[in-house]
């Protein structure tokens, strides 16, 4: 797992978050503006703008994506972004008047640390000011910041994760993904080892909520407190069409790499920008877009770091490892 969303040449990704509350923010600009694309398959997504982004709809591009936690409440702190671009003259031209066009989708956090502040326009609009071509911060922060996985058996069993990022190259097309991580099922690697679940209370080792759900074993505390988001970004040249095929298509990475996914209680939300020109095959710039998503989901738990008492993998990890020296 390597390289960053900002690698793709007119993007830009900033975050911030609030290490109290255990919330926070993430935007991904395209400032001189992006085709984008959009494809909700959780049931509980908490979203802004996505209706735009289809076909039929008029608006060619959008100036940015954000990221939130919060929940729905969130959602306002898109406004900072809005107010971010319009200083900046940037977005469609209504007339005399510029209107940053920005879409977004929210995770919920509200019970991993403290419920109030919520990200709002002051925290969006400082995300903005973080943005940078050259880097974005991952794990625990941003809108990964209270991002959690596991919570079949409760909060007691969760395990945290964040938000992670990763790109490659083929030929002249780069394609970069950011995803923020906090599903209800468990998150797997390429290997096919679980990196994020439930937490054993008698062993503290990983169990498998499909198992439990299986056997009847899972509780209601964890429902509707679920969501990973990704924001897939190219240089290819797309057409809103092709920008919703491999939005489409990134959503194979959110299959691979976690399971179960896109439940009743998941509002999985993956995004697609365009910023270039560059010819490709749309099947080309999917196939690469659901290998960075799976890239980044797994990049985000890895690099993720333990919050009060919710342990991340490298701390059970590095737990284990103690455990397994004094025997």
């Amino acid at each position: 797992m390597s390289g960053c969303i900002v690698n793709v040449p007119g993007i830009k990704a900033g975050c911030i978050n609030d290490d109290k509350v255990l919330t926070g923010c993430t935007v991904v600009l395209a400032e001189e503006g992006a085709v984008g694309g959009v494809d909700v398959r959780g049931a509980a997504p908490g979203t802004r703008e996505t209706d735009l982004l289809q076909p039929l709809r008029m608006v060619e591009s959008i100036q940015a994506v954000f990221l939130s936690g919060g929940s729905a409440y969130g959602l306002d702190a898109a406004a900072g972004v809005m107010g971010f671009l319009e200083e900046r003259g940037k977005g469609i031209q209504a007339g005399s008047l510029t209107v940053p066009l920005v879409s977004a989708a929210v995770i919920f956090d509200l019970y991993t640390g403290e419920s109030h502040p919520r990200p709002d326009r002051e925290m969006g609009y400082r995300a903005c000011e973080k943005a940078s071509s050259d880097t974005l911060p991952q794990g625990s922060v941003g809108a990964g910041a209270g991002a959690t996985a596991g919570k079949a058996l409760g909060w007691n069993s969760c395990i945290k994760t964040g938000q992670g990022t990763a790109s490659r190259k083929a030929g002249n097309i780069i394609v970069g993904a950011l995803a923020v991580v906090n599903p209800y099922g468990d998150i797997f690697d390429r290997e096919g080892r679980q990196i994020a679940g439930p937490i054993s209370s008698r062993d503290g080792s990983l169990l498998n909520t499909a198992n439990l759900m299986l056997g009847g074993d899972m509780t209601k505390e964890g429902s509707f407190v679920n969501t990973t988001l990704v924001v897939v970004a190219t240089n290819a040249g797309l057409t809103k069409e092709g920008a919703n095929k491999v939005a489409q298509m990134a959503h194979d990475g959110l299959a691979r790499s976690i399971w179960p996914v896109h439940t009743l209680w998941d509002g999985d939300t993956v995004f697609a920008l365009s910023t270039g020109n560059e010819e490709a095959d749309w099947n080309l710039v999917g196939v690469l877009g659901a290998e960075v998503t799976r890239d980044a989901v797994e990049s985000a738990v890895l690099n993720a770091v333990s919050v009060g008492d919710i342990p991340s993998y490298q701390h059970l990890k590095k737990h284990k490892h103690k455990k397994s020296k004094t025997k």
